[in-house]
């Protein structure tokens, strides 16, 4: 029979070592004052742009981590919304988008604030309310008598990779939580040293308790960054979901083998590792931003709207490039203009280096050239 980091002597008591990650632990605090210098460099526009582009990752990551798709501009509208970016309120179809924005926002808004079980259940109706699921529990602790089981589908059986406490449980665990989230903040009696390593601690400890009935990884997230940001003493810029979701199978095994013990060393190592990924995401999306700027400083000017319009749909798919490339055919569906002029254009642009063609003829497409970057 299995037994769980909960069913163990000591729970919730966790031990880790911290041996080998001083200095990634050092990169981490390091890496944040280079990209907040970086982003000094960037007027207002563009730090809204930074924001709001790391919050649409996010959003977007923190879902397909779940296997829910939301509606990228229905997320990107919603952020803009919430920010007061938009001109006007943009009416937003996928509620789900907007619960989700609504959520992070109110994480970030508040990071400065002890944590409340009111915080959480507030968190949880935004997040949930356009659920699908029937009879879905929001904005409360779970209370069902079935076990909270974490559980995959391999070669037609069910497979339970992990228990949760049962729900008459949770009420209490969640005080533990909740009480040990804010005595570890800054300033605090049982603050903690490195601000990476209780984030690693609070995200595997909410997770290990999977207090709601649904949604739990994605709050867990938030209050991952969360401490982040009250350790640092501003809310911090990236996208821990966009980390995870480029090796989700490495999560979840990390996740599901930290759940069995209360050494943690290894979840630790790996969390840490996360952070440093997604922080040089960051850094790599500010660079883009500052690219963007100095393009626009550079050649605004010798640009007619046509190509201005064409350049920024292509700026908008950011560091992971417009797919295929630029073409004659898009550049007159983009643009709304003929095929002769849609030439002349690409010619234009080519001849002063912003575009470079790749193959010949029919078949030739072309990439924006954006200082280091080729999208």
């Amino acid at each position: 029979m299995k037994t769980y980091i909960w069913q163990r002597p000591g729970w919730p008591q966790f031990h880790y070592s911290l041996d080998g990650l001083h200095e990634a632990i050092q990169g981490i605090a390091l890496k944040l004052g280079k990209i907040d210098g970086k982003m000094a460099h960037l007027d207002a526009a563009a730090i809204n742009d930074a924001l709001v582009d790391v919050l649409i990752e996010e959003a977007i990551k923190t879902s397909e981590i779940e296997g829910e798709y939301i509606s990228r501009p229905d997320v990107m509208s919603s952020i803009k919304n919430k920010l007061g970016l938009n001109e006007r309120k943009v009416r937003i179809q996928d509620k789900r988008a907007q619960g989700v924005v609504d959520m992070m926002l109110a994480a970030r808004e508040s990071y400065r604030e002890p944590l409340t079980d009111k915080m959480l259940f507030e968190w949880h109706l935004m997040l949930m309310s356009s659920s699908l699921l029937p009879n879905l529990e929001i904005g409360t602790w779970r209370t069902h008598t079935e076990p909270m089981q974490i559980v995959s589908r391999a070669h037609g059986q069910w497979k339970v990779h992990y228990e949760a406490p049962p729900s008459n449980r949770v009420p209490g665990e969640m005080k533990a939580f909740i009480d040990w989230f804010n005595d570890t903040m800054p300033g605090r009696p049982h603050s903690f040293e490195f601000a990476p390593v209780r984030a690693a601690i609070a995200h595997l400890y909410f997770e290990c308790i999977h207090p709601f009935e649904d949604g739990n990884r994605r709050i867990g997230r938030a209050i991952a960054e969360k401490a982040l940001s009250q350790g640092y003493g501003h809310p911090i810029l990236l996208s821990l979901s966009k980390a995870i979701e480029l090796d989700k199978k490495r999560y979840y095994h990390e996740l599901n083998k930290a759940s069995y013990s209360n050494e943690v060393t290894s979840w630790v190592h790996y969390f840490i590792d996360l952070i440093i990924k997604a922080q040089n995401d960051i850094e790599s999306q500010i660079d883009f931003i500052l690219s963007k700027a100095k393009f626009f400083d550079e050649f605004e000017q010798e640009l007619n709207e046509r190509q201005l319009k064409v350049i920024r749909k292509m700026m908008s798919y950011g560091t992971k490039g417009f797919e295929g490339g630029m073409t004659a055919k898009k550049f007159i569906q983009i643009a709304g203009t003929s095929k002769a002029t849609a030439t002349r254009d690409l010619q234009h642009l080519t001849s002063l280096g912003i575009f470079k063609p790749i193959g010949k003829g029919r078949s030739v497409r072309y990439n924006l050239i954006l200082g280091e970057f080729v999208i």
